[in-house]
C-alpha cells in the first residue's frame, strides 16, 4: 500500500472509530473481496464464507474504538477473520471433500484447470488422470491441519508474507514459516510424483 493509501486508510480509521459510518462502509469496501477470498478459501462453503465474512466485519465495527494502529489494519483485519475461520473450521464434525475451485481476485479459479491440456476429452486416459490427481489435491488439502491450511492459503493464494500471517495469527513470522514448511510437506508428501 502507498503511503497515500495507507494516510487515507488512517483518516478513514479515526474518522470511524468516532462514529462516521461512511468513513466505516468506505474500509469494508477496501477489504471485503480480501475477507470474503480468504473465508471461501479456508472454509469452501459460500454459505459458511458469508457468515464469517459478516461476523468479522461486525467484530471490527464493535472493536473499532481499541484498533491502537500498532499493526497494520489489514493484520488486525485478517487476524479476526483467520480466529473465526479457524472457530467454523473446530466446530465441524466431519470433513467435507474439498474442492479444487479457489476465489482469486479475478472470480472462481479452478486449479486443476489452470494447467494447460491439449483436447483433454478426446483422451480417456487424461481424464482419468486428472481425476486422479484432483482426488489426491483434495485428500492433501484434508490433511492439513486447520492452521497450516490458514497458512497456506495466505501464503499461496492471498500472497501475504510470512511476517504479515504470522501477524494475522498472533504469532511470530518463524512460526508461520515453520507451519508452512509442514504444510508443504505434507502436500508433497500426499501428492507423491505429482508434485
Amino acid at each position: 500500500m502507498q503511503a497515500r493509501e495507507l494516510f487515507d486508510e488512517s483518516s478513514l480509521i479515526r474518522a470511524a472509530q468516532h462514529g462516521d459510518h461512511e468513513a466505516f462502509a468506505s474500509l469494508i469496501r477496501l477489504y471485503d473481496q480480501n475477507v470474503l477470498r480468504i473465508a471461501m478459501n479456508l472454509l469452501r462453503s459460500p454459505d459458511e464464507a458469508r457468515d464469517v465474512y459478516q461476523e468479522a466485519f461486525l467484530r471490527v465495527y464493535r472493536n473499532l474504538h481499541s484498533f491502537r494502529f500498532d499493526c497494520r489494519f489489514d493484520t488486525w483485519l485478517y487476524r479476526i477473520a483467520t480466529n473465526i475461520c479457524l472457530d467454523h473450521l473446530r466446530k465441524r464434525k466431519v470433513r467435507k471433500e474439498e474442492s479444487a475451485v479457489v476465489e482469486t481476485r479475478g472470480g472462481a479459479l479452478n486449479l486443476l484447470e489452470s494447467v494447460e491440456e491439449h483436447r483433454a476429452d478426446n483422451n480417456p486416459q487424461r481424464r482419468l488422470l486428472a481425476s486422479e490427481l484432483r482426488q489426491r489435491i483434495n485428500r492433501a488439502l484434508a490433511g492439513l491441519t486447520p492452521r497450516e491450511r490458514i497458512v497456506f492459503e495466505l501464503r499461496h493464494y492471498q500472497g501475504l508474507r510470512l511476517r504479515a500471517i504470522g501477524e494475522a495469527l498472533g504469532t511470530t513470522e518463524e512460526a508461520a514459516k515453520n507451519c508452512l514448511f509442514r504444510a508443504t510437506q505434507k502436500m508433497r508428501a500426499a501428492l507423491g510424483d505429482h508434485a
